[in-house]
């Protein structure tokens, strides 16, 4: 059975002239005598017999009536002839409207928020774009705070979310795609980029990677869609960076990325990236450049520590003939009752447990909920002889610098590959730390996001563009769009 075969009759039906006939259909399509808030509401105006059909929620109640009172002045001459023509050039006083002879398109009209006014003899629809949506005002989010900069971040609504990127990036190129995804769910999804920058290849490839989504409906907003597009179902790494702040989107569509928008989701996309688009923040730019060079390069010790430090520390306590004797003082000086690689293990599980508990913990509770877990517990479990002060101690700092990452899915990563260096390197010592690491650094060396080399610009080795990676340039001399995206206007100035 083929995939038109198997749609629903409406999908391909056209709207009739017998206003009945189409009303009769709409409201068996979309439950309006089964659900309270699909409103269908019956009216006449210039002598005709008129239905709109909204959610009750979504539509504006102030424009609707004015609307409508404007409507209700019509006489039956007006609306004699090229009714619907009239109506929208004339007497619907509002900017959003357009017409549809589709049913379905109706349908999905309806269901989106906008409101379809349907008018006797007319087989065609009139959409209004009369809609608004619960939702909460732009705040800072949480994971990307600065000191100092905007204070504004994305919304669960995408219509805010483009507004607000178009306030901070106001270039007549800057492009904004409409999609929709799931054939239940109807997801509105956004593709944006400059137009005069941005590798058309890229755009494309994305474009057609999401017309090629076939599901009812993407649950989780922008991580099924991702999912969908890169397929990379077992690597922790993530193939796109998220935002939720607008300052940041419109630097990257500067560079020449492609981001995008998906309906009730307060995370934009961004893409194709690399591995060091995930360890940088907006804070470093909002300091002198100094400043934000060490900023980086603090953040930058502190991933290799929460990669490293963990695996490299049980290798030096178990196999201390290996490295100079000056390095015994960092332990361990006890023996516990728990083998040192449990310890390990449990306290870096543990660090997670408490992370979840955190997160479910009303916030009033959460920070005491973490003093007690962080202090009494690993000092209780020190005293106990069940594990060492050194194991407390790597563990922690391991965990900080694991949290020390602006991307959350890149610390997240991480974990899992300390884990498997720790792993690796109890099983076969220091020959598994070393393969380990080797491995890692193969494999991430194999990832391509969009024809992206994941490692770029160590891999293939660029150094103009690694030394921006590692020091953060002055704003002055940025004068060059990185060379990996292939933008069509490579210079900045």
């Amino acid at each position: 059975m083929t995939d038109q075969q198997q749609k629903p009759w409406w999908q391909t039906a056209k709207l009739t002239a017998d206003l009945e006939t189409n009303v009769r259909w709409l409201n068996e399509i979309l439950g309006v005598n089964e659900s309270f808030d699909m409103i269908c509401r019956r009216t006449e105006y210039g002598g005709k017999a008129c239905a709109f059909y909204f959610v009750d929620g979504f539509a504006k109640d102030d424009i609707l009536n004015r609307i409508m009172e404007q409507l209700a002045r019509l006489s039956p001459r007006e609306l004699r002839a090229d009714a619907i023509e009239k109506l929208v050039n004339t007497e619907i006083a509002y900017i959003e409207v357009e017409t549809t002879n589709e049913l379905e398109k109706a349908v999905n009209a309806v269901l989106s928020g906008p409101t379809v006014l349907l008018v006797e003899g007319e087989a065609t629809a009139i959409i209004i774009d009369a809609r608004t949506y619960p939702a909460r005002g732009p705040e800072e989010p949480d994971i990307e705070r600065v000191v100092r900069g905007a204070r504004d971040g994305f919304v669960e609504t995408i219509i805010f979310n483009t507004a607000l990127t178009r306030r901070h990036l106001r270039d007549p190129s800057l492009r904004m795609e409409y999609m929709q995804v799931g054939t239940r769910s109807r997801t509105d999804v956004c593709i944006a980029y400059v137009k005069d920058i941005v590798d058309p290849g890229v755009v494309e490839e994305v474009r057609r990677a999401i017309g090629k989504v076939k599901t009812d409906s993407l649950p989780m907003a922008e991580k099924s869609l991702e999912e969908y597009l890169f397929k990379r179902y077992w690597n922790p790494y993530p193939m796109v960076r998220y935002t939720e702040r607008p300052d940041v989107a419109a630097v990257h569509l500067l560079e020449g990325h492609v981001l995008i928008y998906v309906d009730t989701s307060p995370s934009v996309m961004i893409t194709p990236v690399t591995l060091f688009h995930h360890v940088q923040h907006a804070e470093e730019y909002r300091q002198q450049p100094v400043v934000g060079a060490f900023l980086r390069w603090t953040r930058l010790l502190a991933l290799l520590a929460s990669l490293f430090l963990l695996p490299l520390w049980y290798l030096i306590a178990t196999q201390p003939d290996l490295f100079p004797a000056e390095l015994a003082v960092i332990g361990p000086y006890k023996k516990a009752a728990i083998p040192l690689f449990l310890q390990i293990l449990i306290a870096d599980i543990g660090v997670e447990v408490l992370r979840m508990a955190s997160i479910h913990t009303p916030s009033p509770l959460a920070t005491a909920m973490g003093l007690v877990a962080g202090i009494l517990l690993g000092e209780t479990a020190v005293q106990v002889g069940l594990f060492t002060s050194e194991v407390i101690l790597y563990v922690a700092i391991s965990a900080i610098g694991t949290f020390a990452s602006p991307s959350y899915e890149l610390g997240l990563a991480n974990k899992l590959s300390r884990l498997f260096f720790l792993a690796m390197t109890a099983l076969f010592g220091w020959v598994g730390f070393v393969g380990s690491v080797l491995f890692w650094f193969v494999w991430l060396m194999r990832i391509e996001v969009l024809q992206t080399p994941y490692l770029w610009p160590l891999i293939p080795f660029n150094g103009k563009a690694l030394w921006d990676v590692l020091v953060r340039t002055p704003m002055p001399n940025k004068t060059k769009r990185p060379r990996v995206l292939s933008p069509q206007d490579p210079d900045r100035k």
